[in-house]
């Protein structure tokens, strides 16, 4: 555990529970987009028609009912996933943590963008990786940059195992990789045979623009890329969190190691659930829901745009995501932002510190906003509150911020 710290987010998300904060900072669905009505018929369903089935032990890689969908769901993203290239994860969380089990010895080195997820940092941590990362512009990470970071770690004699990036909206950035980088990415990994996951937990939330085709859609257009291309998603932000449902698409040799590894880590994700997703899925209630639950997160997404406009001016500098639940800011001024988020708790509004999601070189003025889970009007409100601790946070902060 030497270096592994606790995520940020998760120790402000109690902070969250206090009354009248306003939370900014987890990446929490909003309850609304929930199919209650839905989960609750496909759990009668599953408990009706197969109880044993829903209820005994599973396959380690996952039910074929559920594969049979989750395939289906990969394909209509423009990604043929055959159903025995699928393991399902409990979460996307676990689908990280089996490649850094299947890949990373400790010393080894994993490439992220900068700046990363968290969890996948602390799951690159756990599994004692050397973290080394490429900067993150609007067409998202600086593919171009990979070489000489790879070439400095052969010069050290340094080995390289895995590229990981959040290919759609990532997190915390909100940029999408564009086509281009996807290919050159995809060539790399093949001349320097290191493994890419991509991790695409939010893709089905675009609110404007063209969807890019994921990595291993485009794994066709570079011989070799099959091999060295892995493709990860979740239920979590398009059905609900709580059913702790991922899946992930995998080469045949990767698949038959990732399904030997998971066998020690928890023998099978549960079955109930699975289950029920399967039905759920197969209902296709999901295809009739995403068009409104697409339209709440671009409402969301336009309001704290206008909210910061309205409230902070150029006293901020952010993104425009086209989709999914994050945008990221720096502040004008050389605030730290984790000082900043001292006076926004005493305001009664909390967010993500920049600093948190970094390997390296942390920009200590960057924070992350989520628009996913407050009203319009709430988001208003909290950056008002936001514009408030800036104030403070002026008066009082002396310390120039690290950059």
């Amino acid at each position: 555990m030497h270096g592994v710290q606790s995520s940020v987010i998760r120790d402000l998300l109690k902070l969250a529970q206090r009354p009248g904060i306003i939370s900014l900072a987890g990446g929490l669905p909003s309850p609304l987009t929930f199919d209650v009505e839905g989960l609750k018929n496909a759990t009668q369903e599953a408990l009706a028609h197969e109880p044993a089935r829903a209820l005994q032990y599973g396959l380690t890689d996952g039910q074929p009912a559920l594969k049979h969908q989750l395939a289906r769901l990969t394909s209509s993203r423009g990604a043929t996933a055959a159903e025995d290239h699928i393991v399902v994860t409990t979460g996307s969380q676990q689908g990280i943590d089996l490649m850094a089990r299947l890949f990373v010895n400790p010393g080894e080195v994993v490439v992220v963008e900068r700046p990363a997820y968290l969890a996948a940092l602390q799951t690159f941590a756990l599994a004692q990786a050397s973290i080394r990362s490429i900067d993150t512009d609007a067409h998202g990470a600086r593919v171009e940059d990979i070489d000489a970071v790879l070439d400095v770690a052969a010069a050290n004699g340094e080995t390289v195992k895995l590229i990981y990036v959040v290919a759609n909206f990532a997190n915390p950035s909100g940029a999408t990789l564009s086509r281009e980088r996807r290919l050159r990415l995809l060539r790399t990994a093949v001349a320097r045979k290191i493994f890419v996951l991509e991790d695409d937990p939010y893709g089905e939330l675009r609110s404007f623009g063209t969807p890019v085709a994921p990595l291993i859609a485009l794994c066709s257009e570079v011989p070799g890329a099959a091999d060295w291309c892995g493709y990860l998603s979740t239920l979590s932000k398009i059905v609900a969190p709580g059913l702790r449902l991922g899946w992930v698409v995998l080469p045949p040799a990767v698949h038959d190691q990732a399904v030997i590894c998971k066998q020690s880590m928890d023998l099978h994700t549960s079955t109930f659930t699975q289950e029920l997703a399967a039905r759920y899925l197969a209902s296709g209630r999901l295809e009739a829901r995403l068009p409104s639950i697409r339209t709440a997160y671009r409402e969301r997404n336009e309001a704290l745009a206008a909210a910061l406009e309205r409230h902070l001016g150029d006293r901020i500098v952010y993104n425009r995501p086209e989709g999914g639940m994050f945008l990221w800011a720096r502040l004008s001024q050389e605030i730290d932002a984790a000082e900043l988020l001292l006076h926004a708790i005493d305001e009664g509004m909390i967010f993500v510190p920049g600093h948190a999601f970094y390997a390296d070189a942390p920009d200590r003025s960057t924070l992350r906003l989520s628009f996913a889970t407050p009203a319009a009007s709430e988001l208003d409100e909290a950056v008002r509150r936001l514009a408030r601790a800036l104030d403070r946070s002026g008066r009082h902060t002396t310390t120039p911020a690290a950059t």
